[in-house]
């Protein structure tokens, strides 16, 4: 707990059994207060694992929810939980759990509502083994988001991200698609709110336990991303009206 806030870890798993145990080992519990893991019907023993490793929250998908659908459940729990402070973290052990304290502290003291550990800052992504073609279309659609969202973001695409308690309820993310681009949708929505993002370099690694998606999502990914992009500057200069931008209760 940092200045008396509530820390909460949210795990959102899918075949995670063989890298959840190296990442939960490095989450620092002496600040973490909760740790939530959401498993969307894995096919391996992610469940019994978590379990086994001592994980108190878990929550089972009786139906694959996608990655977006996961993350849904993540923050409903956390929030369920009086969480201050929500950090997202991939039990893939493709980012480091050591970047927890600095992300924690940000928000925690008031510097931003958000923290995203950026693989773009620095020269961590092809370190770690990033694919090159991936690396190109990440930089391409996060150039053409800064242009539309008029944002100088490094990346839109990590997948290691904190916010604090109230920008998750500032933000209707449950409206949001179960799929990948729902992560993208998020961010609309949160500049769409008026907050700020902070980053800090992450270091990642690519390696064969780690989670992608293939080339044929990586696609429909792509053009979601644009789509999301696009809706935001039309309901910003008041061409068009969204219903993911409209805030909770207005």
């Amino acid at each position: 707990m940092i200045n008396d806030k509530r820390i909460t870890v949210v795990l959102p798993a899918y075949n995670a059994e063989e890298t959840l145990e190296k990442t939960y080992s490095e989450i620092p519990m002496d600040i973490v207060d909760e740790i939530i893991l959401v498993d969307d019907l894995s096919r391996d023993n992610t469940v019994k694992k978590a379990h086994e490793i001592g994980i108190k929250h878990i929550v089972e998908h009786k139906e694959n929810k996608g990655y977006g659908g996961n993350q849904k459940s993540c923050y409903n729990k956390a929030i369920e939980l009086n969480s201050d402070i929500i950090i997202m973290l991939h039990p893939d052990y493709q980012y480091t759990p050591k970047l927890i304290h600095s992300m924690s502290y940000i928000i925690a003291n008031g510097l931003y509502d958000v923290v995203f550990g950026s693989r773009i800052l620095g020269k961590g992504a092809l370190k770690g083994g990033m694919p090159l073609y991936k690396y190109i279309s990440n930089r391409l659609l996060t150039l053409f988001q800064n242009i539309l969202l008029n944002q100088k973001l490094s990346e839109y695409h990590t997948g290691y991200r904190a916010f604090s308690h109230r920008v998750l309820e500032a933000i209707n993310y449950n409206i949001n698609s179960d799929d990948f681009v729902f992560d993208n949708q998020m961010i609309a929505q949160i500049f769409m709110a008026g907050f700020e993002i902070a980053e800090v370099t992450c270091p990642t690694k690519y390696f064969p336990e780690a989670s992608s998606i293939n080339l044929r999502r990586s696609i429909k990914y792509g053009f979601g991303v644009l789509g999301v992009s696009l809706k935001y500057r039309l309901h910003k200069i008041g061409i068009g009206r969204f219903k993911i931008f409209v805030r909770p209760g207005s």
